[in-house]
């Protein structure tokens, strides 16, 4: 356990007396141990060193396990038995691999948890393979286990079909709108993309193919629209933290939103309240894809100038407010797993990378 509760300080972030993060240190050991069983198929050496092993690799190299502590979270929330959610919980795991595997390769990018992207070690297509393997584990992890209710199974699955396909709308608006060099994005298109890209499978489906598991018909639509709510709040602060965060911690993501030149809630505000020159100098910044330090400081102090800090810890915070409202209405139990629902806000807010 002690092991284990390193591993998820080191990767979410020194938080103390937080019971999201104790929850999260108990489930990872059997998290990651759901992970290693979709890996022990018979399959001839070739294919496991071509697809499996590097798909393997790359999941055990990091990751914060978010979403499935969030599946079992839903679960215990609910009065089900976390343990028997852990199938789903790889499920979607494995889902956020595919994700991570196919974004490094639409954005090009050059690292993932501290080492070259798989596209950069296997090869493109070899990536898209893996990747693709990953979606199909995601889904085989429900559809093959004979020890889940068939009822059950077609519900779960229902919900990951939904989540994966509002993913990959919100995944088609993002990679438009720089197809199309559109820099006409309002924040309000851009929180329209970032709800079906990031906050349906990041904490509202989790939560909801947690809930299914227990006795939630009338809780589902209330942990939903909190997880809906505080997924949002979590990429708006992934998208400040990423220019203002711990760049230590960050190190060669530190502003890449700006190096990449992201839409986001910070840009989208800033583009819309700047005056015309400073405008301009900020969209040259943004179409310059430069890792030049000091041009990306100047990048920073655009967006500061501009408002758009404040404007965005203004609506993470009104999204979170909005969440512990759902969460008021979903009438859950006191309890510990209720106390590490709750907790996750704090963590949201308080982190630094």
């Amino acid at each position: 356990m002690k092991q284990a509760k390193n591993r998820i300080r080191e990767q979410w972030g020194e938080q103390e007396d937080n019971a999201f993060l104790r929850y999260a240190s108990r489930m990872r050991d059997p998290i990651d141990s759901a992970l290693i069983g979709t890996f022990a198929l018979p399959v001839p050496q070739e294919e496991k060193a071509f697809l499996y092993r590097p798909l393997e690799n790359f999941i055990a190299a990091g990751g914060k396990r978010l979403r499935p502590v969030l599946v079992c979270l839903g679960a215990e929330v609910c009065g089900a038995n976390p343990y028997d959610a852990l199938p789903v919980a790889a499920s979607l795991e494995l889902f956020q691999t595919a994700a991570l595997i196919h974004d490094d390769i639409a954005d090009q990018s050059q690292s993932r948890r501290g080492l070259p992207c798989l596209y950069l070690q296997e090869g493109t297509g070899m990536a898209l393979n893996q990747g693709d393997l990953a979606l199909i584990e995601s889904f085989a992890s429900v559809a093959e286990n004979e020890d889940m209710a068939p009822d059950l199974a077609i519900a779960l699955i229902q919900e990951l079909c939904r989540m994966e396909r509002h993913t990959a709308e919100g995944q088609a608006l993002d990679l438009g709108w720089v197809r199309e060099n559109n820099w006409d994005v309002t924040p309000e298109d851009y929180l329209r993309m970032a709800t079906l890209k990031t906050a349906w499978y990041t904490v509202a489906s989790p939560l909801v193919l947690g809930a299914l598991f227990g006795d939630a018909s009338s809780r589902l639509e209330a942990l939903r629209t909190y997880g809906l709510n505080l997924g949002l709040a979590f990429q708006i602060v992934d998208d400040v933290l990423n220019l203002k965060g711990d760049s230590a911690a960050l190190g060669k993501d530190f502003r890449s939103d700006l190096t990449e030149g992201k839409r986001t809630l910070l840009t989208t505000y800033a583009l819309q309240q700047l005056g015309t020159t400073q405008k301009h100098e900020l969209l040259e910044i943004l179409s310059a894809h430069t890792t030049d330090a000091s041009v990306l400081a100047r990048g920073v102090d655009l967006i500061e100038s501009s408002g758009a800090f404040t404007h965005a810890n203004t609506t993470a915070n009104d999204l979170l407010t909005r969440a512990e409202k759902s969460l008021d209405d979903a009438q859950l139990s006191a309890g510990e797993a209720k106390n590490a629902l709750e907790s996750l806000a704090p963590y949201i807010t308080g982190r630094t990378y």
